[in-house]
Protein backbone atom coordinates (compact mmCIF):
# COMPACT_ATOMS: atom_id res chain seq x y z
CA UNK A 1 0.00 0.00 0.00
CA UNK A 2 2.53 2.30 0.75
CA UNK A 3 4.44 1.27 -2.22
CA UNK A 4 1.34 2.70 -4.36
CA UNK A 5 0.73 6.07 -2.30
CA UNK A 6 4.71 6.99 -2.24
CA UNK A 7 4.02 9.73 -4.38
CA UNK A 8 1.66 11.37 -1.47
CA UNK A 9 3.94 10.59 0.98
CA UNK A 10 5.18 13.77 3.27
CA UNK A 11 8.48 14.89 3.65
CA UNK A 12 8.31 16.40 6.95
CA UNK A 13 11.59 14.43 8.44
CA UNK A 14 13.77 16.87 5.81
CA UNK A 15 12.46 19.67 7.72
CA UNK A 16 13.61 17.90 11.52
CA UNK A 17 16.81 17.23 9.24
CA UNK A 18 17.27 20.69 8.07
CA UNK A 19 16.57 21.97 11.98
CA UNK A 20 19.81 19.85 12.72
CA UNK A 21 22.15 21.29 10.43
CA UNK A 22 21.44 24.55 11.85
CA UNK A 23 21.64 23.57 15.24
CA UNK A 24 24.77 22.03 14.11
CA UNK A 25 25.89 24.98 12.49
CA UNK A 26 25.83 26.75 15.33
CA UNK A 27 27.41 23.76 17.70
CA UNK A 28 30.76 24.39 15.38
CA UNK A 29 30.47 27.99 15.03
CA UNK A 30 30.75 28.62 18.63
CA UNK A 31 33.42 25.66 19.09
CA UNK A 32 35.38 26.85 16.33
CA UNK A 33 35.54 30.47 17.22
CA UNK A 34 38.86 29.71 19.60
CA UNK A 35 40.74 28.78 16.36
CA UNK A 36 40.97 31.81 15.23
CA UNK A 37 42.14 33.26 18.76
CA UNK A 38 45.07 31.23 18.90
CA UNK A 39 47.08 33.35 17.54
CA UNK A 40 45.91 36.29 19.28
CA UNK A 41 46.11 34.44 22.62
CA UNK A 42 49.87 33.09 21.97
CA UNK A 43 50.89 36.82 20.43
CA UNK A 44 52.49 38.66 22.70
CA UNK A 45 50.09 41.39 21.88
CA UNK A 46 47.78 39.38 22.96
CA UNK A 47 48.26 37.12 25.90
CA UNK A 48 51.60 35.44 25.59
CA UNK A 49 50.18 31.97 25.84
CA UNK A 50 52.55 29.41 24.81
CA UNK A 51 50.94 26.49 21.76
CA UNK A 52 51.21 24.15 24.67
CA UNK A 53 49.14 26.34 26.75
CA UNK A 54 46.46 26.81 24.16
CA UNK A 55 46.51 23.11 23.85
CA UNK A 56 45.22 22.54 27.10
CA UNK A 57 42.68 24.84 26.58
CA UNK A 58 41.33 22.85 23.99
CA UNK A 59 42.08 19.42 25.60
CA UNK A 60 39.80 20.54 28.89
CA UNK A 61 37.23 21.40 26.47
CA UNK A 62 37.86 18.05 24.91
CA UNK A 63 38.00 16.08 27.78
CA UNK A 64 34.71 17.99 29.51
CA UNK A 65 32.61 16.92 26.36
CA UNK A 66 33.76 13.99 25.85
CA UNK A 67 32.91 13.21 29.77
CA UNK A 68 29.44 14.76 29.39
CA UNK A 69 28.05 13.24 26.24
CA UNK A 70 28.46 9.67 28.75
CA UNK A 71 25.75 11.43 30.71
CA UNK A 72 24.43 13.46 28.09
CA UNK A 73 23.03 10.78 25.79
CA UNK A 74 21.58 8.54 28.83
CA UNK A 75 19.78 11.66 29.67
CA UNK A 76 18.13 12.49 25.94
CA UNK A 77 16.88 8.63 26.31
CA UNK A 78 15.55 9.93 29.35
CA UNK A 79 13.41 13.30 28.41
CA UNK A 80 13.82 13.68 24.55
CA UNK A 81 15.34 15.20 22.27
CA UNK A 82 13.43 18.09 21.98
CA UNK A 83 14.50 19.42 25.42
CA UNK A 84 17.51 17.54 25.17
CA UNK A 85 18.72 19.35 22.43
CA UNK A 86 17.25 22.88 23.79
CA UNK A 87 18.99 22.35 27.12
CA UNK A 88 22.36 21.33 25.45
CA UNK A 89 22.42 24.60 22.73
CA UNK A 90 21.24 26.83 25.79
CA UNK A 91 23.95 25.89 27.95
CA UNK A 92 26.95 26.19 25.37
CA UNK A 93 25.97 29.23 24.18
CA UNK A 94 25.43 30.90 27.76
CA UNK A 95 29.02 29.05 28.08
CA UNK A 96 30.22 31.03 25.12
CA UNK A 97 29.12 34.21 25.57
CA UNK A 98 30.86 33.74 29.51
CA UNK A 99 34.24 33.41 27.85
CA UNK A 100 34.35 37.02 26.93
CA UNK A 101 34.25 38.03 30.50
CA UNK A 102 37.61 35.88 31.45
CA UNK A 103 40.05 38.20 31.16
CA UNK A 104 43.83 37.11 29.83
CA UNK A 105 44.19 34.24 32.62
CA UNK A 106 44.69 30.40 31.24
CA UNK A 107 42.51 29.18 33.82
CA UNK A 108 39.31 31.19 34.33
CA UNK A 109 39.36 30.75 30.39
CA UNK A 110 39.75 26.57 31.20
CA UNK A 111 36.91 26.97 33.56
CA UNK A 112 34.48 28.63 31.03
CA UNK A 113 35.23 26.50 28.17
CA UNK A 114 35.39 23.12 30.07
CA UNK A 115 31.67 24.32 31.16
CA UNK A 116 31.31 25.13 27.29
CA UNK A 117 32.40 21.74 26.01
CA UNK A 118 29.87 19.93 28.88
CA UNK A 119 27.13 22.21 27.55
CA UNK A 120 27.90 21.00 23.64
CA UNK A 121 27.50 17.79 24.43
CA UNK A 122 24.29 16.67 24.17
CA UNK A 123 24.20 18.13 20.18
CA UNK A 124 25.40 15.12 18.52
CA UNK A 125 23.49 12.21 21.03
CA UNK A 126 20.47 14.23 20.51
CA UNK A 127 21.05 14.66 16.84
CA UNK A 128 21.63 10.93 15.97
CA UNK A 129 18.54 9.77 18.27
CA UNK A 130 16.34 12.49 16.29
CA UNK A 131 17.49 10.74 12.79
CA UNK A 132 16.96 7.31 13.97
CA UNK A 133 13.16 8.29 15.14
CA UNK A 134 12.51 9.84 11.70
CA UNK A 135 14.29 8.45 9.02
CA UNK A 136 14.39 4.54 7.87
CA UNK A 137 17.94 3.05 7.96
CA UNK A 138 18.55 3.47 4.41
CA UNK A 139 18.33 7.18 4.55
CA UNK A 140 19.78 7.88 7.74
CA UNK A 141 23.39 7.61 6.86
CA UNK A 142 22.28 10.25 4.13
CA UNK A 143 20.25 12.63 7.03
CA UNK A 144 23.35 12.59 9.27
CA UNK A 145 25.45 13.83 6.17
CA UNK A 146 23.15 16.60 6.11
CA UNK A 147 23.19 17.77 10.05
CA UNK A 148 26.68 16.97 10.25
CA UNK A 149 27.73 19.23 7.18
CA UNK A 150 26.31 21.82 9.71
CA UNK A 151 30.36 21.42 11.60
CA UNK A 152 31.62 22.63 7.69
CA UNK A 153 29.41 25.49 7.29
CA UNK A 154 30.19 26.53 11.30
CA UNK A 155 33.70 26.42 10.30
CA UNK A 156 33.24 28.69 7.13
CA UNK A 157 31.05 31.40 9.17
CA UNK A 158 34.07 31.48 11.50
CA UNK A 159 36.45 31.77 9.00
CA UNK A 160 34.59 34.82 7.30
CA UNK A 161 33.33 36.64 10.27
CA UNK A 162 35.97 35.96 13.23
CA UNK A 163 38.80 38.26 11.16
CA UNK A 164 35.84 40.79 10.81
CA UNK A 165 34.64 40.61 14.21
CA UNK A 166 38.94 41.35 15.75
CA UNK A 167 39.28 43.94 12.77
CA UNK A 168 35.82 45.78 13.83
CA UNK A 169 36.64 45.87 17.43
CA UNK A 170 40.84 46.53 17.61
CA UNK A 171 41.27 49.45 19.41
CA UNK A 172 45.15 49.12 18.43
CA UNK A 173 43.85 50.05 14.33
CA UNK A 174 41.96 52.98 15.89
CA UNK A 175 38.49 50.47 15.81
CA UNK A 176 36.64 50.45 19.09
CA UNK A 177 33.13 50.16 18.30
CA UNK A 178 30.48 50.02 21.43
CA UNK A 179 33.05 52.90 22.80
CA UNK A 180 36.31 50.33 23.49
CA UNK A 181 33.99 48.38 25.84
CA UNK A 182 34.77 45.20 24.01
CA UNK A 183 37.66 43.94 22.12
CA UNK A 184 37.49 41.56 19.29
CA UNK A 185 38.11 38.56 20.87
CA UNK A 186 35.80 39.23 23.22
CA UNK A 187 33.33 40.22 20.93
CA UNK A 188 33.60 36.69 18.84
CA UNK A 189 32.87 34.80 21.64
CA UNK A 190 29.13 37.20 22.36
CA UNK A 191 28.11 37.78 18.87
CA UNK A 192 28.33 33.79 17.88
CA UNK A 193 26.95 32.68 21.28
CA UNK A 194 24.13 34.92 20.95
CA UNK A 195 22.78 33.29 17.65
CA UNK A 196 21.87 29.88 19.14
CA UNK A 197 18.88 31.60 20.68
CA UNK A 198 17.42 32.45 17.24
CA UNK A 199 17.50 29.01 16.67
CA UNK A 200 15.30 27.74 19.75
CA UNK A 201 12.15 29.61 18.47
CA UNK A 202 12.15 27.54 14.95
CA UNK A 203 13.01 24.27 17.38
CA UNK A 204 10.13 25.07 19.78
CA UNK A 205 7.42 25.35 16.79
CA UNK A 206 8.48 22.67 14.79
CA UNK A 207 10.01 19.75 16.42
CA UNK A 208 7.86 17.14 17.61
CA UNK A 209 7.81 12.94 17.45
CA UNK A 210 6.83 11.45 14.55
CA UNK A 211 3.58 10.37 16.17
CA UNK A 212 2.89 13.82 17.87
CA UNK A 213 3.26 15.31 14.21
CA UNK A 214 1.11 12.15 12.78
CA UNK A 215 -1.64 13.18 15.40
CA UNK A 216 -1.03 17.20 14.28
CA UNK A 217 -1.47 16.54 10.22
CA UNK A 218 2.05 17.81 9.56
CA UNK A 219 2.89 13.83 8.40
CA UNK A 220 0.49 11.76 7.00
CA UNK A 221 0.26 8.15 7.52
CA UNK A 222 2.15 7.26 4.89
CA UNK A 223 5.24 8.53 5.82
CA UNK A 224 5.00 7.57 8.84
CA UNK A 225 5.16 4.18 8.29
CA UNK A 226 7.69 4.57 5.71
CA UNK A 227 9.87 5.65 8.61
CA UNK A 228 9.14 2.87 10.30
CA UNK A 229 9.10 0.61 7.67
CA UNK A 230 12.57 -1.39 8.73
CA UNK A 231 11.86 -4.94 9.20
CA UNK A 232 13.20 -5.05 12.39
CA UNK A 233 11.64 -1.75 13.81
CA UNK A 234 7.58 -2.50 12.69
CA UNK A 235 6.26 -1.75 15.91
CA UNK A 236 3.22 -0.47 16.79
CA UNK A 237 3.03 3.43 17.04
CA UNK A 238 1.52 3.21 20.35
CA UNK A 239 3.75 0.84 22.30
CA UNK A 240 6.20 2.07 25.09
CA UNK A 241 9.68 1.59 25.13
CA UNK A 242 11.45 -0.09 27.68
CA UNK A 243 14.29 1.59 28.62
CA UNK A 244 17.67 0.54 28.63
CA UNK A 245 20.10 0.57 31.68
CA UNK A 246 22.93 2.73 30.41
CA UNK A 247 26.07 0.54 32.18
CA UNK A 248 23.93 -2.48 30.01
CA UNK A 249 25.72 -0.69 26.68
CA UNK A 250 29.14 -1.43 27.31
CA UNK A 251 28.52 -5.55 27.81
CA UNK A 252 28.24 -5.10 23.77
CA UNK A 253 30.56 -6.05 21.41
CA UNK A 254 28.57 -3.07 18.74
CA UNK A 255 28.94 -0.62 21.62
CA UNK A 256 33.07 -0.91 21.81
CA UNK A 257 32.89 -1.22 17.87
CA UNK A 258 31.81 2.48 17.35
CA UNK A 259 33.79 3.30 20.72
CA UNK A 260 36.79 2.33 19.04
CA UNK A 261 35.86 3.70 15.53
CA UNK A 262 35.09 7.28 17.54
CA UNK A 263 38.66 7.57 19.54
CA UNK A 264 40.72 6.68 16.53
CA UNK A 265 38.97 9.54 14.23
CA UNK A 266 37.01 12.13 16.05
CA UNK A 267 40.71 13.74 16.55
CA UNK A 268 41.39 14.11 13.04
CA UNK A 269 38.97 16.84 13.41
CA UNK A 270 39.78 18.43 16.37
CA UNK A 271 42.65 19.33 15.19
CA UNK A 272 41.44 20.32 11.65
CA UNK A 273 39.01 22.47 13.91
CA UNK A 274 41.94 24.00 16.19
CA UNK A 275 45.18 24.23 14.94
CA UNK A 276 44.07 24.26 10.65
CA UNK A 277 44.40 28.55 10.69
CA UNK A 278 47.57 28.15 12.62
CA UNK A 279 48.82 25.93 10.29
CA UNK A 280 48.44 27.97 7.39
CA UNK A 281 49.93 31.25 9.18
CA UNK A 282 53.10 29.45 9.99
CA UNK A 283 53.32 27.28 7.15
CA UNK A 284 52.23 29.83 4.25
CA UNK A 285 52.12 33.48 5.47
CA UNK A 286 55.51 34.13 7.15
CA UNK A 287 56.47 37.10 5.97
CA UNK A 288 52.91 38.25 5.00
CA UNK A 289 51.78 41.68 6.24
CA UNK A 290 48.68 41.00 8.61
CA UNK A 291 45.78 41.69 6.09
CA UNK A 292 47.39 39.66 3.12
CA UNK A 293 47.86 36.87 5.85
CA UNK A 294 44.31 37.68 6.99
CA UNK A 295 42.84 36.63 3.96
CA UNK A 296 45.03 33.84 3.35
CA UNK A 297 44.10 32.01 6.15
CA UNK A 298 40.32 33.22 5.67
CA UNK A 299 39.95 31.93 2.26
CA UNK A 300 42.45 28.31 2.70
CA UNK A 301 40.14 27.48 5.88
CA UNK A 302 37.26 28.11 3.65
CA UNK A 303 38.15 25.73 1.18
CA UNK A 304 39.00 23.08 3.30
CA UNK A 305 35.85 23.39 4.95
CA UNK A 306 33.51 24.30 1.93
CA UNK A 307 34.67 21.01 0.75
CA UNK A 308 34.16 19.02 3.76
CA UNK A 309 30.57 19.57 3.01
CA UNK A 310 30.45 17.27 0.12
CA UNK A 311 32.17 14.64 1.76
CA UNK A 312 29.57 14.58 3.90
CA UNK A 313 26.28 14.42 2.31
CA UNK A 314 28.51 12.18 -0.85
CA UNK A 315 29.14 9.96 1.79
CA UNK A 316 25.98 9.93 3.41
CA UNK A 317 24.80 8.99 0.32
CA UNK A 318 27.17 5.56 -0.88
CA UNK A 319 26.01 3.10 0.89
CA UNK A 320 22.35 4.12 0.29
CA UNK A 321 23.47 3.42 -3.10
CA UNK A 322 24.79 0.14 -2.16
CA UNK A 323 21.54 -0.92 -0.27
CA UNK A 324 19.04 0.52 -3.51
CA UNK A 325 21.47 -2.58 -5.50
CA UNK A 326 20.17 -4.60 -2.62
CA UNK A 327 23.35 -5.27 -0.28
CA UNK A 328 22.17 -5.87 3.44
CA UNK A 329 22.50 -2.69 5.45
CA UNK A 330 26.13 -3.77 7.25
CA UNK A 331 27.76 -4.74 4.75
CA UNK A 332 27.03 -1.75 2.48
CA UNK A 333 28.12 0.53 5.75
CA UNK A 334 31.18 -1.07 5.83
CA UNK A 335 32.02 -1.37 2.26
CA UNK A 336 31.63 2.90 2.13
CA UNK A 337 33.70 3.28 5.42
CA UNK A 338 36.49 0.99 4.14
CA UNK A 339 36.20 2.96 0.84
CA UNK A 340 36.41 6.39 2.81
CA UNK A 341 39.38 5.04 4.88
CA UNK A 342 42.02 4.89 1.90
CA UNK A 343 41.31 8.74 1.11
CA UNK A 344 43.30 10.46 4.09
CA UNK A 345 46.37 7.97 3.31
CA UNK A 346 47.11 11.24 1.02
CA UNK A 347 47.66 13.38 4.32
CA UNK A 348 50.96 11.84 4.20
CA UNK A 349 52.23 14.22 1.44
CA UNK A 350 50.90 16.94 2.58
CA UNK A 351 54.42 18.82 3.67
CA UNK A 352 55.92 17.37 0.57
CA UNK A 353 53.14 18.82 -1.79
CA UNK A 354 53.45 22.20 0.10
CA UNK A 355 57.11 22.55 0.14
CA UNK A 356 57.08 21.61 -3.85
CA UNK A 357 54.06 23.21 -5.20
CA UNK A 358 53.03 25.50 -2.59
CA UNK A 359 49.73 26.26 -0.46
CA UNK A 360 47.19 25.14 -3.37
CA UNK A 361 48.40 22.46 -3.70
CA UNK A 362 48.42 21.29 0.29
CA UNK A 363 44.94 23.02 0.87
CA UNK A 364 43.57 20.57 -1.78
CA UNK A 365 45.29 17.53 0.14
CA UNK A 366 44.21 18.53 3.00
CA UNK A 367 40.62 19.21 1.75
CA UNK A 368 40.17 15.81 0.64
CA UNK A 369 41.42 14.54 3.83
CA UNK A 370 38.31 16.84 5.66
CA UNK A 371 36.05 15.69 3.16
CA UNK A 372 36.92 11.92 3.93
CA UNK A 373 36.73 12.48 7.71
CA UNK A 374 32.97 14.10 7.25
CA UNK A 375 32.03 10.97 4.47
CA UNK A 376 33.38 8.89 7.49
CA UNK A 377 31.84 10.16 10.33
CA UNK A 378 28.10 10.37 8.55
CA UNK A 379 28.42 6.59 8.42
CA UNK A 380 30.19 5.94 11.78
CA UNK A 381 27.28 7.60 13.47
CA UNK A 382 24.42 5.72 11.68
CA UNK A 383 26.20 2.05 12.36
CA UNK A 384 24.67 3.28 16.00
CA UNK A 385 21.05 3.05 14.75
CA UNK A 386 22.43 0.15 11.85
CA UNK A 387 22.47 -2.21 15.48
CA UNK A 388 20.43 -0.84 18.36
CA UNK A 389 17.08 -0.14 19.27
CA UNK A 390 16.07 3.61 19.05
CA UNK A 391 15.50 4.04 22.77
CA UNK A 392 19.22 3.24 23.26
CA UNK A 393 20.73 5.13 20.04
CA UNK A 394 21.27 8.07 22.43
CA UNK A 395 23.40 6.53 25.24
CA UNK A 396 25.46 4.58 22.80
CA UNK A 397 26.15 7.69 20.51
CA UNK A 398 27.26 9.57 23.99
CA UNK A 399 29.64 6.66 25.15
CA UNK A 400 31.09 6.84 21.93
CA UNK A 401 31.10 10.55 21.54
CA UNK A 402 32.40 10.27 25.03
CA UNK A 403 35.53 8.03 23.21
CA UNK A 404 35.94 10.59 19.94
CA UNK A 405 36.26 13.33 22.61
CA UNK A 406 39.26 11.12 24.64
CA UNK A 407 40.98 10.91 21.28
CA UNK A 408 41.00 14.47 21.15
CA UNK A 409 42.46 15.31 24.16
CA UNK A 410 45.33 13.15 22.94
CA UNK A 411 45.13 14.78 19.34
CA UNK A 412 45.15 18.49 21.05
CA UNK A 413 47.86 17.92 23.84
CA UNK A 414 49.91 16.42 21.38
CA UNK A 415 49.56 19.05 18.64
CA UNK A 416 50.38 21.95 21.27
CA UNK A 417 53.49 19.86 22.72
CA UNK A 418 54.66 18.99 19.15
CA UNK A 419 54.65 22.82 17.59
CA UNK A 420 56.06 23.93 21.22
CA UNK A 421 59.11 21.19 20.96
CA UNK A 422 60.10 22.02 17.39
CA UNK A 423 59.33 25.80 17.74
CA UNK A 424 61.88 25.73 20.88
CA UNK A 425 64.25 23.35 18.63
CA UNK A 426 64.33 25.88 15.50
CA UNK A 427 64.78 28.83 17.93
CA UNK A 428 67.84 26.86 19.66
CA UNK A 429 69.44 26.47 16.19
CA UNK A 430 69.04 29.97 15.13
CA UNK A 431 70.68 31.10 18.49
CA UNK A 432 73.81 28.71 17.50
CA UNK A 433 73.69 30.14 14.26
CA UNK A 434 74.63 33.64 15.85
CA UNK A 435 70.97 35.06 14.20
CA UNK A 436 69.57 35.71 17.78
CA UNK A 437 69.96 36.58 21.25
CA UNK A 438 67.80 36.08 24.42
CA UNK A 439 66.66 39.56 26.78
CA UNK A 440 65.57 39.77 29.61
CA UNK A 441 62.12 40.13 29.25
CA UNK A 442 62.16 37.24 26.49
CA UNK A 443 63.71 34.20 27.29
CA UNK A 444 64.67 31.68 24.10
CA UNK A 445 61.80 29.18 24.63
CA UNK A 446 59.03 32.01 24.68
CA UNK A 447 60.52 33.13 21.20
CA UNK A 448 58.39 33.01 18.29
CA UNK A 449 57.42 34.68 14.75
CA UNK A 450 55.71 37.65 16.14
CA UNK A 451 57.94 38.51 18.84
CA UNK A 452 61.46 37.44 16.22
CA UNK A 453 62.84 40.70 15.47
CA UNK A 454 63.32 41.94 19.26
CA UNK A 455 65.66 39.16 19.87
CA UNK A 456 67.67 39.73 16.37
CA UNK A 457 71.35 40.60 16.64
CA UNK A 458 71.12 41.69 13.06
CA UNK A 459 68.04 42.86 11.42
CA UNK A 460 69.23 41.70 7.89
CA UNK A 461 68.57 38.03 9.20
CA UNK A 462 65.05 38.19 10.06
CA UNK A 463 64.16 35.87 6.79
CA UNK A 464 66.98 33.33 8.09
CA UNK A 465 65.83 33.09 11.44
CA UNK A 466 62.04 32.80 10.57
CA UNK A 467 63.68 29.77 8.17
CA UNK A 468 65.43 27.63 11.28
CA UNK A 469 61.75 28.48 13.03
CA UNK A 470 59.48 27.51 10.29
CA UNK A 471 61.09 24.80 9.20
CA UNK A 472 61.14 22.82 12.30
CA UNK A 473 57.57 24.00 13.04
CA UNK A 474 56.65 22.01 9.70
CA UNK A 475 57.90 18.84 10.97
CA UNK A 476 55.58 19.11 13.82
CA UNK A 477 52.40 19.12 11.31
CA UNK A 478 54.02 16.60 9.22
CA UNK A 479 54.45 14.05 12.10
CA UNK A 480 50.32 14.97 12.83
CA UNK A 481 49.27 14.62 9.12
CA UNK A 482 50.84 11.02 9.40
CA UNK A 483 48.84 10.19 12.22
CA UNK A 484 45.78 11.14 10.39
CA UNK A 485 46.51 9.03 8.06
CA UNK A 486 46.20 5.74 9.38
CA UNK A 487 44.02 6.43 11.60
CA UNK A 488 40.94 5.57 9.56
CA UNK A 489 41.97 2.49 8.22
CA UNK A 490 43.49 1.02 11.71
CA UNK A 491 39.77 2.37 13.15
CA UNK A 492 38.13 -0.22 10.31
CA UNK A 493 40.01 -2.74 10.78
CA UNK A 494 39.23 -2.80 15.03
CA UNK A 495 35.58 -2.52 13.92
CA UNK A 496 35.38 -5.25 11.64
CA UNK A 497 37.26 -7.25 13.87
CA UNK A 498 34.66 -6.63 16.63
CA UNK A 499 31.58 -7.00 14.63
CA UNK A 500 32.77 -8.78 11.55
CA UNK A 501 28.84 -9.67 10.54
CA UNK A 502 25.39 -7.71 11.08
CA UNK A 503 24.27 -8.46 14.70
CA UNK A 504 21.70 -6.00 15.43
CA UNK A 505 20.87 -5.87 19.07
CA UNK A 506 17.02 -6.69 19.45
CA UNK A 507 16.75 -7.93 23.56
Amino acid sequence: MAHHLEGKRTNYRWTIVTLLLFATTINYMDRNVIGYLKDYFCSSDGFGWSATDFSLLTAVFTAFYAGFTLFAGFIIDKIGTKIGLAGSLVGWSLAGIASAFMGKGLFTHIVARGIFGAGEAGNFPASIKTVAEWFPKKERALATGIFNSGSNVGAMICAIIIPIILAAWNPNEGNDLFLGIFHGWQMAFILTGLVGFLWLFFWSKLYSSPKNMLEKGKINQVEFDYIHSDEDEIVAASTEEVKVPWYKMLTYKQTWSFVAGKFMTDGIWWFLLFWLPTYIKQQFCVGMDPIETKHTVMISTFVVYGIAIIGSIYGGSLPMSFMNKGWETYRARMTALLIIAFLPLSLISTQYVAASWGIVAAVAIISLGGAAHQAWSANLFTTVSDMFPKKAVGSVTGIGAAAGGLGGVLMQLLAGGLEDHFRIKGVLEASKAGLIKATDTIPLETVKIDNLKEVLIDPSTLDQAQHFISSNVSISYGIMFTICAFSYLIAWGIMKFLVPRHTPITN
